[in-house]
């Protein structure tokens, strides 16, 4: 029990239960969801930490080939032109004649 207040900095229980209400009604239907995507993040950072951790285990120790690079490309141009509407009256529809 000491660690859950360590990581709340030292909240109390009222606290803590007023943040629940509060995320209760903020996020209502939703809080199932944001459970599953907040676990979802965390397991992916986690995956991300151990491959830097294993990067840094396997780089460390041996120099080995390295890997080729792909040539750097330099930007291309892409023509970007707005339509064009012609201002001439002769492309204007006529009103029927009575």
């Amino acid at each position: 029990m000491n660690s859950l207040f360590a990581i709340f900095g030292g909240l109390g229980a009222p606290e803590i239960i007023v943040l629940v209400i509060l995320g209760v009604l903020l996020f209502g239907r939703k809080l199932p969801d944001v459970g599953r995507y907040l676990g979802k993040s965390i397991v992916e950072f986690k995956k991300g930490v151990r491959g830097l951790e294993d990067d840094l285990d396997t780089g460390s120790g041996s120099v080995g080939p390295a890997a080729p690079q792909e040539a750097i490309r330099p930007p291309q141009r892409v023509a970007a032109t707005a339509p064009k509407f012609e201002d001439s009256p002769a492309a204007a529809p006529t009103p029927p004649k009575a």
